[in-house]
């Protein structure tokens, strides 16, 4: 008796499109074949095929039609995949002929990959992967996303693990088996040494951690200063487009602004923020209160100032002492910059554009120093940093336990985490919060 529902979903883009791919996964999707196809292709090859309605005999559409027989198929169950003409009439028929074969129903948002996973197909990292690749902005994210979806992270992993389990096999014969002539003597030396060189290699990869999520989310770059400085101008100026309002009055903007730009392949987040000053208007004190906020939490901030003023410009408060911060001194095309301040500075003219293009490129430079000199990150999200960093705090505590038992018993913690890492133990809970990120069809 058949309980698992066969899905369907269409997988390609939005219609009216050239092509519409529909895909089709279950223990019915070879029948669902047959019905619209008349026949199964042979496995992994196109063929073509006028698709009729199952009921009317009616055709639908020219097509072609392919088959991939589980488990050898993406979801690890019979698959199969109509490409057809991308009208908006054509997938609606397609999709009211499937409608009508019993045992079908239209897939859920991530159900696919979500099988994948089921089936044994994918692990966690690579279905995050997955997602990061779908959503990809610019040229880095997709190198990193690719590079997860290659197993970067999860076949790290799984070594870890597996000398994890050869550790604690050991440990557990040492306390179970002492007399055992097969077992070593004395082992459990070994184990905490092998228990402490495990735990420094996952500190390692936590160190470049952070790393991993900013390029995954993308550099924060926060525009910061005065009222009236040039902020806004400045973030249309960057952002090529009229992003946020511009006005000659002080305190136009109250809210943070977000703009996603692409510089030389790196995902920049520009925040466009409050003017910073003292206010009795409590609009705009929440407003300063933000800016403060996000520009301490941002990777860089740009102190907007005028620079034709006849004082220094002040310090950045904002910005904390934590944040690299370069000055930027605006209105150039009014007057030569006359404050010199310390620290990296542009003198830039956000109305005209001068500057801009070497503000541009020091940022280019920045990114790239930033993600480019050292070795991939491993760790992508905040999820994979909580498990490694749980593994990590077993093993030291494992590597520094006396009695023999209790290293027993962190090592077998350290293979839990690792385990929820990559999907094989203890995952329910965080299984709807991955897959419900995802497009239907994927």
């Amino acid at each position: 008796m058949i309980t698992t529902p066969t899905i369907y979903a269409l997988s390609s883009g939005r219609p009216p499109a050239a092509i519409a791919v529909i895909r089709i996964s279950g223990p019915r999707a070879g029948d669902a074949l047959r019905a619209l196809a008349g026949r199964l292709p042979q496995p992994r090859q196109a063929m073509f095929a006028v698709l009729r309605d199952p009921q009317s005999g009616e055709p639908i559409d020219e097509a072609l039609a392919l088959w991939f027989p589980g488990p050898r198929s993406e979801t690890g169950e019979d698959t199969a995949e109509l490409q057809i003409h991308g009208g908006r009439a054509v997938i609606a028929a397609t999709f009211a002929a499937l409608a009508r074969i019993e045992g079908l129903r239209p897939a859920e948002a991530g159900e696919f990959t979500r099988r994948a996973f089921e089936n044994g197909r994918l692990d966690l990292t690579r279905v995050e992967a997955l997602a990061d690749l779908v959503g990809a902005d610019s040229e880095m994210q997709r190198r990193q996303a690719l590079r997860q979806m290659r197993g970067l992270l999860g076949g790290r992993a799984e070594a870890w693990r597996q000398r994890l389990v050869a550790a604690l096999a050991l440990a557990e014969a040492q306390i179970d088996f002492p007399d055992e002539g097969d077992v070593p003597q004395d082992a459990m030396p070994a184990v905490r040494a092998e228990a402490a060189a495990l735990r420094e290699e996952i500190a390692a990869v936590l160190a470049t951690a952070k790393r991993g999520e900013r390029l995954r989310d993308g550099f924060a770059v926060a525009i910061a200063g005065p009222p009236n400085a040039g902020k806004s101008s400045l973030l249309n100026r960057l952002a090529r487009r009229e992003a946020a309002i511009v006005s000659p009055f002080a305190g136009t903007t109250r809210d943070v602004i977000e703009v996603h730009l692409d510089i030389d392949g790196y995902p920049v987040v520009l925040l466009d923020t409050a003017g910073i000053r003292d206010s009795d208007d409590p609009v705009e004190q929440e407003g300063v209160r933000r800016a403060r906020a996000r520009a301490a939490e941002a990777d860089l901030v740009l102190w907007v100032v005028d620079g034709a003023a006849p004082v220094a410009p002040e310090q950045p408060e904002a910005a904390g002492t934590a944040v690299e911060t370069w000055t930027i001194l605006n209105k150039a095309d009014l007057h030569p910059p006359a404050p010199r301040p310390t620290g990296r500075w542009f003198a830039v003219s956000a109305l005209r554009g001068d500057g801009i293009d070497d503000l541009v490129t020091a940022l280019a430079g920045h990114l790239a120093a930033t993600f480019g000199a050292a070795e991939p990150a491993l760790v992508t999200r905040e999820r994979q940093r909580g498990t490694l960093a749980d593994a990590a705090s077993a093993l030291g505590r494992a590597a520094a336990a006396k009695a023999d038992e209790l290293v027993a018993e962190e090592l077998r913690l350290a293979a839990r985490a690792l385990g929820r890492l990559t999907g094989r133990v203890d995952v329910e809970d965080v299984l709807d919060a991955i897959f419900r990120d995802f497009c239907i069809g994927k």
